[in-house]
């Protein structure tokens, strides 16, 4: 038996063994996503039980080094891990911006010291982070920022407001961009780390069309934030900013690949005597999407093979994020489809209490978060296609 035959028996041993049966069950929308912190509410004991074991293995960060609290795997055993949790229809165990946006960016460009204080309490899923970048006047042209940092030796005050900022008022730390120098729009930028207990931080949900209030504008009146948690070098924090874009807009990207929907579609309207959906029009709208969706995943992971051989990412993640937000999009607008005149129920058990709904109008914010499609296009019309600005 080879190595990774003999990890692929231990883990599924594993598995079998330590997941819950509740958490081999999809996910009915927020309630059941696990962010983790210091307030958290876990749905059940099953659901905390399980990030305690996962987290405890280093599996919620399986390619992190053990010593910042992952599990210290090769990219083909973690590989192995997501189809053995796949296979038993296994829930994630934490969702985080401190798995795919922040901590990529701190194995990069964080100290040893700043590797030890925080990643662990992410990979454990102790800590929930929020990501401050977008201000009122500074969305798409993030680098005119204004939220200004004062030099106070050991420690820098801050003042400004972000806006956009995605669960700030759960969170307990925020990952933030802040202008040191006021003569250089790039290279006056750095990247901060702080608590959201700070004194002089507060919060503004903002409610969306859907009903649920995600973002927060986010106030900052006379910080405090120390030096030691400055990521990177001062004023360089643009590069820090950029790289860990390419991870935010690779993770929104694998929206698109969710469980298939001619599932959803069988239980929801059954079959013909033919076993096949009785609706024509819909059943190939369903394939053609289907279709799209295992090219898309073909591609993701060609780009993850591209990245195991040590090639940034780079404007390729801006190809990943436009094509599978779209595909996201795509997708609830079929479930809109597959539920008929249920899926406008905005409470009650047809639409599962409006998650049908909701959840559809949410994602018209895909193509908007992380830098909109047309940014996106841009980006791969400049870096990608050589094409003149």
């Amino acid at each position: 038996m080879s190595d990774l035959e003999a990890f692929r028996t231990e883990t599924r041993a594993w598995l079998e063994e330590n997941c819950p049966a509740s958490m081999r069950t999809p996910a009915q929308g927020e309630k059941d996503i696990c962010w983790g912190g210091r307030n958290f509410n876990f749905q059940s004991e099953d659901q905390k039980l399980w990030l305690e074991r996962m987290g405890a293995r280093g599996w919620t960060v399986p390619t992190w080094p053990k010593e910042y609290g992952g599990g210290g795997l090769s990219k083909d055993e973690a590989k192995i891990l997501a189809e053995e949790m796949k296979r038993i229809k296994a829930r994630s165990p934490l969702t985080s911006f401190g798995i795919w946006m922040l901590g990529p960016a701190l194995l990069k460009f964080g100290t040893h010291e700043q590797k030890l204080e925080h990643l662990p309490s992410i990979a454990r899923g102790e800590i929930r982070w929020c990501q401050g970048y977008s201000e009122p006047n500074a969305g798409s042209d993030l680098a005119a920022l204004a939220t200004k940092a004062e030099d106070k030796g050991d420690h820098y005050i801050i003042n400004g407001q972000k806006i956009w900022t995605s669960y700030a008022d759960k969170s307990d730390w925020i990952f933030c961009l802040i202008r040191t120098d006021t003569t250089d729009k790039h290279n006056g930028i750095s990247f901060i780390l702080f608590d959201m207990a700070s004194e002089g931080v507060s919060t503004k949900p903002i409610q969306l069309i859907s009903g649920y209030s995600p973002f927060c504008e986010t106030f900052f009146d006379d910080v405090k934030a120390y030096k030691k948690n400055l990521v990177g070098e001062v004023n360089k924090g643009w590069t820090v900013a950029k790289y860990l874009l390419t991870h935010e807009r690779t993770g929104i990207s694998e929206m698109g690949v969710p469980t298939p929907l001619n599932r959803l579609a069988v239980d929801k309207l059954g079959t013909n005597d033919a076993g096949e959906l009785p609706e024509t029009m819909l059943r190939h709208q369903i394939a053609e999407h289907e279709i799209d969706v295992m090219s898309f995943m073909f591609t993701m992971e060609r780009a993850k093979d591209e990245a195991k051989a040590g090639n940034e990412m780079g404007a390729y993640s801006s190809f990943l994020k436009a094509y599978g937000t779209e595909l996201n999009k795509d997708r609830h607008e079929l479930i809109v489809k597959i539920n008929g005149s249920d899926a406008f129920e905005w409470e009650g058990q047809f639409s599962n209490n409006g998650e049908i709904p909701r959840t559809w109008l949410r994602t018209k914010a895909n193509s908007i978060e992380g830098g909109t499609t047309e940014i996106q296009h841009n980006i791969i019309a400049k870096r990608v296609l050589g094409l003149p600005s």
